[in-house]
């Protein structure tokens, strides 16, 4: 039987959206790193991780189709409309860990290599086929996952793992379940239909607006961390500052506004402006600290 399936259904597969913040993130920690690798070798390193985070995309994909096909938010992925066989994405997702992974040990080095197959794994097996349908505390556990990026990059550089690249993995995944966990209390009646035990569904809305605001306390002053380790400066002082200031608002907001639209409308501007905000904590570090330390714009 011939594929039906158009090269846009294979990038769908890849999940795009999240693939660009793993990009992105990698990124940072490639250009904080210090040393440097080969312009050539970056792109291609940078690459690998993009084509492993697809990978793991595809997985998911693949493994989750029951789920999707019963979510309002995921019944037209490529799968559960049809356009993908299971079979189709199960190979795809396997072909491209391993590309990955092998390309990322030739063009940089077999530690960061090492760290983008246990990301995979651990994206595709430890947090889709078990922790998901398993626990409630499936994203905070599962959010390292889309944390280890920026670690992949730096590994990637200096062939080690640094107190700086683990400060990046910790803030990516303390914010995480905030992040998360509003979308949830938007779609929890689709999670319940899809039987997946997010915490709305198991504990109820009140302890997961609980939950947000407890780790909103913990991420706020985390986002200062790199100021006080000494490789942030005062432009991301103050953006960490503000942002944590606003997240730290916006957990509020949800935790006061508990009924009808307003507690929709408190839950879906968390989740919009949390993007927002780790995007502006390592867009300010790629500048402040990788591009204008490199190549000495600052001095």
């Amino acid at each position: 039987m011939v594929s039906q399936a158009t090269p846009r259904d294979f990038i769908e597969l890849m999940k795009p959206r999240v693939m660009s913040l793993v990009v992105f993130t990698a990124l940072v920690g490639i250009m904080l790193a210090p040393g440097g690798l080969h312009p050539v070798l970056g792109a291609i390193s940078l690459m690998a991780i993009a084509v492993g985070a697809g990978a793991s995309g595809a997985l998911n994909m693949w493994y989750d189709a029951d789920i999707d096909a019963r979510m309002s938010r995921t019944l037209a992925r490529p799968i559960p409309s049809g356009r993908v066989s299971p079979g189709e994405a199960l190979a795809f997702g396997l072909v491209l860990s391993a590309f990955s992974v092998a390309v990322l040990g030739l063009a940089a080095n077999w530690l960061a290599a090492g760290l983008l197959a246990f990301t995979i794994f651990f994206y595709a097996v430890v947090y889709t086929m078990w922790l998901k349908r398993a626990t409630p505390q499936n994203i905070v556990i599962g959010g390292a996952a889309g944390a280890f990026p920026p670690m992949i990059g730096w590994a990637a550089v200096t062939g080690s793992v640094s107190v700086e690249s683990i400060v990046l993995f910790l803030i990516i995944f303390v914010w995480t379940p905030p992040h998360f966990w509003a979308l949830a209390l938007v779609k929890s009646e689709d999670y319940a239909r899809a039987g997946v035990p997010m915490l709305p569904v198991v504990a109820g809305a009140d302890e997961t607006r609980r939950q947000i605001l407890l780790y909103t306390l913990l991420l706020a002053p985390l986002g200062l961390a790199p100021v006080f380790l000494g490789f942030a400066g005062l432009a991301y002082a103050a953006t960490a500052t503000a942002g944590g200031a606003v997240m730290l608002w916006c957990a509020v907001e949800i935790w006061r506004r508990r009924e009808g639209a307003p507690a929709r409308k408190a839950a879906g501007r968390m989740f919009g402006y949390s993007i927002l905000y780790l995007f502006a904590l390592f867009a300010v570090l790629l500048v402040e600290q990788g591009l204008l330390a490199r190549f000495g714009w600052g001095a």
